[in-house]
């Protein structure tokens, strides 16, 4: 029986294989995550920080808390201003009523005397002092009504503050931006910790990001959203996958260090970023290569 017409085609895909994974790269880089730097908007003391390096965290994930004692002492005195001044609004209310209640009684007054003035039974002076009486109640009705105003007013005022102070409550306890691993962590439960200083830093590591480099001969062959095979090694030599150019970047530079050899720096070069799902074994910083 004739083997070699079995044998013959498994023989040459393994020596297409071989060649396509032995084939020169194209370009050469690092790959690289998208790492979120989280802090807090209020300085203090932490209270906690229970997540360790190497950790996954989860979006929204309460990961640090800081003391807000003096926070929420500052929401109950404003609290307390807001109740003030809701009761000194029910007083001029009813100071109110009151006026009102007695300019009833002036009108009914004033009805009365300009009968009487009409039938000769009482002067114009006394036409004239209930006159006068009436317009002082109604300068001290007007004159409450704006001092009510005013208080409800500064009422409002209170009661942003109190949003204010809740707010700030609430982003003391810090909760994670995204889904990622926990790569580095900047302060310890305990410590102090400043508005805007790195408490510590995330990357969702299932999607990478290979920075190559390409010259300007090999910008014709790079386009975004152009489908690459991104080469990188493993113990067994290398491991192909799928990539996809994201971002090509529109000036040159000279070839970084850690890329080319020591007579091909001086070269000008452009950088691309390619997108590349993680099949776990890739890490930060690991060498990668593409082929267009």
């Amino acid at each position: 029986m004739n083997y070699t017409r079995y044998f013959l085609p498994i023989l040459l895909l393994s020596l297409v294989a071989c060649k396509q994974q032995s084939a020169p790269a194209d370009a050469y880089g690092n790959f690289e995550a998208i790492e979120v730097m989280v802090s807090s908007e209020f300085g203090g003391r932490i209270i906690s920080f229970l997540p360790e390096e190497g950790e996954e965290l989860v979006k929204d994930q309460m990961s640090v808390t800081i003391d807000t004692t003096q926070l929420y002492l500052k929401k109950i005195q404003l609290e307390s201003g807001k109740a003030s001044l809701s009761s000194r609004i029910k007083t001029l209310d009813a100071q109110i009523r009151a006026n009102r209640v007695q300019m009833d009684n002036l009108e009914r007054e004033k009805l009365r005397i300009d009968n009487l003035v009409e039938g000769g039974a009482a002067t114009t002076k006394q036409q004239d002092d209930i006159n006068g009486q009436m317009a002082l109640l109604e300068a001290q009705i007007q004159a409450t009504e704006s001092q009510k105003a005013s208080v409800y007013a500064e009422r409002k005022t209170l009661e942003v503050q109190i949003k204010q102070a809740e707010d700030q409550l609430m982003k003391c306890a810090i909760r994670n931006p995204i889904t990622g691993i926990l790569l580095t962590k900047y302060k310890e439960a305990g410590e102090m910790t400043a508005p805007g200083q790195a408490l510590y830093k995330v990357a969702n590591l299932d999607e990478l990001i290979l920075r190559a480099y390409v010259s300007g001969n090999q910008l014709s062959s790079v386009a975004i959203g152009k489908e690459v095979r991104v080469r990188f090694d493993v113990e067994e030599g290398l491991e192909e996958i799928a990539g996809k150019v994201s971002w090509v970047s529109p000036r040159a530079e000279f070839t970084p260090k850690i890329i080319q050899t020591k007579e091909e720096r001086v070269n000008l070069v452009y950088a691309l970023k390619i997108q590349v799902v993680n099949p776990g074994s890739l890490k930060i910083g690991m060498p990668g290569e593409v082929l267009f």
